[in-house]
């Protein structure tokens, strides 16, 4: 423990949060924060980044949290600040993104006058954090920022929240910091052995991966490789994923499962087996009167995360451990299970190498044949920018290209592909601050739709003021497309019928993204040519510094 002396709650809560190894505290502040925006000055291993609204802030953290693989921590400012972040609160608790989520409070002297900005933090963030506690003394700071740490990382991990109110802030205390607890959460799965023989009795090829996001948490992506080449098995991602957990140039990759149910029956259709890694697999979007299962393919779940497994499809064997340790002693199982059938595996293989460049080939020449279109086609711009970015990190929040642009990435890395995995608007700019933070400010690139960069702009500011490689492309089709086409898959809509589609036009007037990137110290520009994507792309991110490029696309 650190010798005690008398200091206020504020420096105290910075104290803990600096035994805890955090670089950075996402807030923007008010009055209920001063206490804690005074303790900061002389501090330097604790940097304050300034959002200017609070759902940016909390988007902020999540992509830092999921780049750094520690929790983010956010200093929200009371009852309406805290209302602000619940969209992207609620983004993280989907995510399973470990925040320690704080808020200033009214001093609780006059809370009994119902004083101006007082409310009961507490019931506002319990819906959306694993727990959620005020804090009554500056001596309980301490435990309970050691106790915030280790509940948001603890499975399944998530945000937790402090209420800190300002006299707690402002009192003083002697209290000692404690050390921090080392807790090893990885166990390793039980019944390998069998599972390692249910599989190896298929024939090579039939028993398909689905690689979801606990391969990232837990950086899986050898084992998994191994385990796809050993049972010579076709890798899907996820139907809504976080991340792109498996190198999308493997002869084995086979792109993400669709969103509706009958899409991902269709795609898994000739299996006889599906091995689902991390959990939520079989997210659907729009209801179809269909399985995602087809019958008769078996399937079989490894997650660390005992909630998920079995809960909605029946499973031959599913096994709760943590996913790099587990397979790890799976795949020896499985070499000792399949050790004299090495022919039939590697004839499967040559088939899947073979048959992942004819794939490939069909994909470059469908989009050969859309490039000359007058304007540029959806398909046609993912492919551009993925090339020009090459394996810089990617933040996903453009809907009308995400499902191309994953198409096209073809690469060897693990960790550059980033979606919204929670579904609600105004994470991706944002987050790609806090994801280029959790590099070592390297360069990302963030990848939004017109409709969601208006949730968030202000993260522009932010990349700014904090000298970011962070390049902003938006995706403009100047519509919310893909509401139009969910209407337009479902026969019983007029507006499908009749072409009048209400509030989902951006046209009138259109938005002026260059002119709001200047007003925030951005330089802007505007694409409309398939041959100025690329050169545009890769200077920006070549500057070294924040920039936007709007990329005008045709509807899909």
């Amino acid at each position: 423990m650190t010798h005690p002396d008398v200091r206020r709650g504020a420096h105290v809560l910075l104290e803990a949060l600096e035994t805890e190894g955090v670089e950075y505290i996402f807030g923007n502040p008010g009055t209920t924060e001063l206490p804690l925006i005074d303790a900061l000055i002389g501090r330097q291993k604790v940097h304050y980044v300034m959002g200017l609204q609070e759902a940016t802030v909390v988007a902020m953290a999540d992509g830092y949290a999921q780049a750094s693989g520690k929790p983010g921590v956010i200093n929200l400012h009371t009852a309406g600040g805290l209302g602000h972040g619940l969209g992207n609160l609620i983004n993280a608790r989907t995510s399973g993104t470990p925040l320690v989520v704080t808020a200033g409070q009214q001093d609780s002297r006059h809370a009994f006058t119902d004083p101006l900005l007082q409310g009961d933090l507490v019931a506002i963030a319990t819906p959306v954090s694993k727990w959620a506690q005020e804090v009554t003394t500056p001596e309980q700071i301490p435990v309970l920022v050691r106790r915030a740490f280790q509940d948001a990382t603890a499975t399944p991990p998530g945000p937790v929240f402090l209420s800190l109110p300002m006299n707690v802030m402002e009192a003083t205390s002697e209290v000692a910091i404690p050390e921090v607890s080392h807790v090893d959460r990885r166990p390793v799965a039980g019944s390998l052995p069998e599972l390692a023989k249910a599989l190896a009795r298929y024939p090579a090829g039939k028993v398909a991966i689905i690689a979801g996001d606990e391969i990232s948490t837990h950086d899986a992506h050898h084992e998994v490789v191994a385990l796809a080449e050993a049972l010579a098995a076709p890798v899907f991602g996820s139907s809504w994923p976080a991340h792109i957990p498996y190198p999308t140039g493997h002869y084995l990759w086979r792109g993400n499962l669709p969103t509706k149910a009958v899409g991902i029956a269709e795609a898994v259709a000739g299996f006889d087996a599906i091995f689902a890694l991390g959990g939520k697999s079989f997210i659907t979007v729009l209801y179809t009167d269909a399985s995602a299962l087809p019958e008769g393919c078996a399937l079989y779940q490894l997650s660390v995360d005992g909630r998920d497994l079995g809960r909605t499809y029946p499973t031959r064997l599913s096994v709760v451990g943590d996913i790099q340790l587990s397979l790890k002693a799976l795949n020896e199982h499985l070499a000792v299970e399949l050790a004299r059938r090495e022919a039939e595996f590697d004839a499967e293989r040559e088939r899947a190498r073979d048959a992942f460049d004819t794939r490939r080939l069909a994909l470059m020449e469908k989009a050969d044949a859309l490039i000359d279109r007058p304007k540029i086609h959806p398909m046609v711009a993912a492919r551009e920018l993925a090339e020009a970015i090459g394996e810089t990190p990617i933040v996903d929040e453009a809907l009308c290209t995400a499902h191309h642009l994953r198409n096209f990435l073809h690469n060897q890395s693990v960790r550059q592909y980033s979606f919204l995995r929670g579904g609600a608007l105004g994470w991706g700019m944002p987050a790609a601050i806090g994801f280029s933070l959790g590099i070592g400010r390297k360069p990302v690139v963030s990848l939004v739709g017109d409709g969601a960069a208006m949730y968030s702009p202000q993260a522009l500011w932010t990349a700014v003021n904090e000298k970011l490689p962070v390049t902003f492309v938006v995706v403009n089709n100047r519509e919310y497309n893909i509401l139009k086409n969910f209407m337009r898959s479902q026969q019983h809509y007029t507006s499908a019928r009749t072409g009048q589609f209400i509030a989902m036009d951006l046209n009138d007037p259109p938005i002026d993204f260059q002119a709001l990137a200047a007003s925030m110290g951005v330089p802007a520009q505007r694409i409309d040519t398939v041959a100025a994507i690329r050169p545009a792309v890769e200077a920006a991110i070549a500057s070294g510094g924040p920039s936007l490029i709007e990329v005008l696309v045709d509807t899909e």
